[in-house]
């Protein structure tokens, strides 16, 4: 089975459907979904979709595009929406001077206050970064330098500096459908070097469908079309990259494998 490490169910784009791309995820082969919180003002609407299904997580954050509307200068806010027992992660924050929607200071400010609480939640910190390499790899040492916190980088497309940096601090890499790309042999030469157990798969959906789903509306049931890829530059079989990742994703992710453990002892049936 294969765990989606990154989508966003809540778009419209997979929300006007959410019962097919669901079925369509399953029939693939995809066991669970961690769909991502981008606006705290869109929250509710996010966990209400991990609350009506038991193998879909959910994560709680402000994307640094929005830093300027909705940017955290605490982690107050963030630790009280992770008390609900479907919220597995923090996330996603971080950096993103590509686009530069909010100014660089207050995508900073807001990053530091998701590290606060994945740092006091013991919640996995879901890592955006785009043409900001050095500062990500930068604030990321600092703040581990304050107190450890677990987390990964989403859908990996940085160099390898990021990529060394990051697994110095024990952290894990999601890889989307940008590897299938033809023009993404570098980012395909370092995940030959990443070392399998810190590897997760993901889709990013509805963005960035894989080859060959290429100008579609991604979805999570194309994660198996990454996993094959991943697969193949890491020499092992689909299966063996299929129960490492997923493996990966319950150890990062420990409280989706909780919840899953105590769903499955409460449909047990009593012994008689």
């Amino acid at each position: 089975m294969l765990i989606d490490s990154h989508c966003h169910l809540d778009f419209p784009q997979l929300a006007a459907d959410e019962t097919g791309v669901l079925a369509r995820a399953r029939a693939a082969g995809v066991a669970g979904m961690l769909t991502i919180g981008t606006r705290l003002d869109q929250f509710e609407r996010v966990r209400a979709i991990a609350e009506r299904h038991e193998n879909v997580w959910c994560s709680v954050g402000v994307h640094p595009h929005e830093a300027k509307e909705e940017g955290q200068r605490t982690p107050e806010r963030l630790i009280e929406a992770a008390l609900h027992p479907k919220v597995v992660g923090i996330g996603e924050t971080g950096l993103d001077f590509y686009y530069e929607h909010s100014p660089r200071a207050e995508q900073a400010e807001s990053f530091r206050a998701h590290i606060a609480a994945s740092r006091q939640t013991g919640l996995p910190l879901i890592v955006h970064t785009r043409d900001a390499d050095r500062e990500t790899g930068d604030m990321l040492e600092e703040e581990y330098a304050k107190g450890a916190f677990p987390g990964l980088i989403h859908c990996f497309s940085s160099g390898p500096d990021v990529a060394r940096r990051a697994l110095a601090l024990g952290m894990s890499i999601s890889i989307s459908g940008i590897v299938t790309f033809k023009a993404a042999d570098s980012l395909r030469t370092i995940v030959r070097d990443i070392p399998l157990d810190r590897l997760l798969v993901e889709t990013d959906a509805p963005y960035l469908a894989p080859i060959p789903k290429r100008g579609k509306t991604n979805e999570p049931a194309f994660v198996a079309h990454t996993a094959a890829k991943v697969a193949e530059l890491k020499g092992i079989s689909v299966a063996e990259l299929e129960a490492a990742t997923t493996g990966n994703f319950f150890r990062l992710f420990a409280k989706a494998r909780n919840a899953s453990a105590q769903a499955v002892q409460t449909e047990r049936p009593a012994c008689g």
